[in-house]
């Protein structure tokens, strides 16, 4: 023991004697070990963490898996039919679904609240094993179709906007419009998928919403049962929906089966998470290769302290544990450093990240995330200490004694190898980073169709059931816009469903006309009043755009993008054609990018869709749509923006004061939004390239920093027998731009075929783009050249007469 606490001793006083190595050593670890922690955190949490509720393994969601000769696919939403097969015919599971989560306004005791409304079935917070502490769940009667009309209340929702009173239970509040019980509070600090504001019955039928899949699927095994039972119940429950589609797709194949709610949950995030956590472990990587070179030429400065041990009678294993515990007494300091590192990235890049981005409520240092740090830093102090350790054993005895012993070229070799190693991983990082760049350049600046400029959003939520009425949904539209246009410095107002670069709604459309009548596709819809098309100055190729004269008892018109004309009519002009039997085309407008459904190619396309009157909308339409989407004010002014959403809310407060605005956005909001994953992408891969070509620059400076110190008396000689400085400069920076170049290359032979793993995350952008690989070469050449020159300069300090005196 004493022997050991001998050799920490000598440790800290040989780290002590060496500041600059030890700090070099230190902040390049934490930086790695940092970005390691902060990743690992989102991992633990998505992935490691069990979810916060009882018996989390016995919870789960299930997946379709469809087969064919088109390949293959996986998806996991239901409609109302099969949610009714479920819920009646698997006895095994506990299930419920919820119908996600919609803004809603709530009536509260000063003013109206916007608070979002998570739609569940009865049983919801059964399966996720939540109870409220006051109160109860939902009812299996509450939650059919035309039930009573009720409530439960998150804990912050409760206290902020009740007061805590306990006797809420019972009372109604006005939500969306019409008065809703409150059967139940939930308790504090609790997480549900949906992360909601309060929670209401879902009432789903038969006939879904939409007709479509928009249920989501929990489950939990019953006491008893098991996974392959439970299976095995949903596929009978499902079979004739299994036989239907058989012999309506010849040669394609249905199942279903479930996986554990987590994988459920997270599964769109974990190939990107997990090529994050690969990302940091090749940062790690590269500051091993790098601390190793470093550790290595201390090493070969201290031949001669070696020597002198041996000499002593101190053994091979002692000299090699000597370099053992100042390696990891530096990996372990390292490591401390780089928890706090860790926790400053990890808050960093959870402001980064949108509100509710990831599926899980909290993403933390827990405990095992400190256990990762600690085993990544003994795992560095193998990896970088490894080469000093071996280095030691073939220390030659004779020659080490010599006062002017030098590094052989072996050392100088080893060194270059593990530089032009940082590098090919360097440039990896790099081309990875410039493609995700160049996606997010190409993404942002597509043809916008509009003019994007002087205009202001605001969102509203209509799924309130004064609005499902289509009398006063139009005298809503038509009032509000009227009032917003009185405001000096406007010059035009409209409403419309969606706007470019956000989600749409989608539907089917049939054509009536022509050699396709009878056709049946889907489309993206968007209702608009009159002036939306003026406002947005969205350019009009042929026809019309609506009137005031196209309202609820004339001819149902519809204007359709260049888009829908090119995929329906082969680019020949819509206008005057018919669809969904009695409607007519009038007009065609330019395409603009949305964030489509229908084919999700990219986060922003220019997909066929279909623009209809609002004032032709019916009851049935409002009331379904409003759920999933809050309508637009869009507003074009001329003046200045300060002030004006202020002056909008009032204008819409003088047609309906309990009706407020849930947000204000510019169109760059909107974009910012529509791209907000790809913009997430670029922050954390340039962030990491950058740190990786950092560490590179330092191996290259390190290297021919050293090479300049251990060839200073050559170096003189040459220059004392006529050598210029720049003579001298280029043969000393040679070893690191040779390194780097041997990096380079086979940096981009690893680019031929790592790169292909990134063609679903790019748009617009080859995955071998020239201007990219360019750039990288480019970017790389110039640090090479300047961490090799950088320390080259100090050549100009060495007097060659004072070399000759020394000799």
């Amino acid at each position: 023991m004493n022997n050991w606490g001998h050799h920490l001793n000598l440790a800290v006083r040989q780290l002590w004697r060496n500041p600059g190595f030890a700090t070099t050593v230190i902040v390049t670890l934490a930086l790695s070990i940092g970005a390691n922690t902060a990743i690992f955190s989102l991992v633990n949490a998505l992935m490691v963490k069990g979810l916060p509720y009882a018996h989390p393994e016995r919870m789960g969601t299930i997946y379709t898996r469809i087969t064919g000769r088109g390949g293959s696919q996986e998806r996991r939403d239901l409609d109302g039919e099969q949610w009714e097969w479920l819920r009646d015919g698997a006895p095994a599971l506990i299930t419920a679904i919820s119908g996600g989560t919609s803004g809603v306004n709530l009536q509260a005791v000063s003013a109206v609240q916007y608070v979002h409304d998570g739609r569940v079935s009865a049983r919801y917070f059964d399966v996720l094993a939540l109870h409220p502490f006051i109160g109860r769940n939902f009812s299996e009667d509450e939650d059919r179709p035309h039930g009573a009309k009720v409530a439960i209340l998150t804990y912050k929702l409760w206290r902020d906007l009740f007061g805590a009173d306990r006797a809420i239970v019972g009372r109604k509040i006005l939500l969306k419009g019409e008065p809703y019980t409150v059967v139940g509070v939930l308790p504090q600090a609790i997480t549900t998928p949906l992360n909601a504001d309060l929670y209401t019955a879902l009432q789903p039928s038969r006939e879904g919403e939409g007709s479509g899949t928009n249920f989501d699927v929990i489950t939990r095994l019953r006491d008893g049962a098991t996974w392959q039972e439970a299976d095995a119940e949903i596929n009978r429950a499902w079979a004739l929906r299994v036989e239907r589609f058989a012999r309506d797709n010849p040669g394609a194949h249905i199942t279903y089966y479930s996986v554990p709610l987590q994988k459920g949950e997270t599964d769109s995030l974990r190939p990107k998470v997990l090529a994050l956590m690969l990302v940091a472990g090749l940062i790690l990587l590269i500051a091993c290769a790098n601390l190793a070179g470093l550790t290595l030429v201390r090493m070969l400065q201290r031949t001669s302290e070696v020597a002198t041990r041996l000499a002593l009678g101190a053994s091979s294993w002692e000299i090699q544990k000597q370099f053992w515990i100042e390696t990891l007494l530096l990996a372990v300091v390292s490591g401390v450093v780089g928890v706090g590192v860790g926790f400053v990235a990890l808050r960093g890049l959870l402001l980064l990240l949108p509100e509710h981005f990831l599926p899980v409520a909290r993403v933390a240092l827990d405990g095992n995330v400190l256990v990762f740090t600690l085993v990544a830093s003994l795992l560095t102090s193998v990896l970088f200490g490894m080469l000093p350790a071996l280095a030691a054993r073939k220390v030659n005895l004779r020659l080490s004694m010599a006062a002017r012993a030098v590094a052989g070229a072996s050392s100088v070799r080893m060194r270059q190898t593990l530089i032009a190693g940082e590098v090919a991983l360097t440039v990896l990082l790099l081309a990875a980073s410039g493609l995700v760049i160049r996606t997010l350049i190409y993404l942002q600046t597509l043809p916008p169709g509009f003019n994007p400029n002087g205009v202001v959003v605001a969102k509203a939520s209509l799924d309130d059931s004064h609005f499902h009425d289509p009398v006063a949904f139009r005298e809503l539209l038509d009032q509000s816009t009227a009032a917003i246009r009185q405001i000096p410095g406007v010059q035009d107002a409209a409403v419309g469903l969606s706007l470019p670069y956000e989600s749409t709604l989608n539907d089917g459309v049939t054509l009536s006309d022509g050699k396709e009548a009878g056709q049946q596709d889907a489309t993206d819809v968007v209702y608009v009043t009159p002036g939306y098309f003026e406002t947005l100055q969205m350019p009009v190729l042929a026809g019309r755009v609506f009137i005031d004269a196209d309202g609820p008892d004339r001819q149902h018109v519809a204007v359709v993008n260049q888009a829908f004309a090119r995929k329906f009519y082969g680019g020949a002009s819509p206008v005057g054609r018919y669809i969904n039997k009695d409607t007519l085309i009038v007009g065609e407008i330019a395409d603009v990018p949305i964030s489509s459904n229908l084919d999700q190619i990219a986060p922003l396309v220019s997909e066929q869709t279909m623009y209809i009157p609002a004032a032709q909308v019916n009851a049935g339409y409002l009331s379904l749509v409003h759920v999933w989407f809050q309508p637009d004010w869009v507003v074009r002014t001329a003046g200045r923006l300060e002030g004006l959403t202020a002056e909008i809310q009032r204008a819409l407060a003088s047609v309906d004061p309990n009706l407020p605005f849930s947000g204000f956005y510019s169109m760059n909001d909107l974009l910012a939004q529509a791209l907000v994953t790809q913009r997430i992408e670029v922050a954390l891969l340039g962030a990491m390239a950058a740190l990786a070509l950092l560490l590179s620059a330092v191996g290259i400076f390190a290297l021919v920093a050293n090479m300049v110190a251990q060839r200073k008396r050559e170096i003189g000689i040459r220059m004392a027998l006529g050598s210029t400085l720049s003579q001298a400069m280029v043969q000393v920076g040679r070893s690191g731009v040779e390194a780097s170049l041997l990096g380079i290359v086979v940096g981009l032979i690893l680019c031929g075929g790592a790169l292909r793993l990134m063609r679903s995350v790019l748009y617009g952008v080859r995955v071998y783009d020239a201007t990219s690989l360019t750039a990288v070469v480019f970017t790389l050449g110039f640090v090479t050249l300047l961490a090799a020159t950088v320390p080259a300069l100090r050549i100009a300090k060495i007097d060659p007469a004072e070399t000759l005196r020394e000799e």
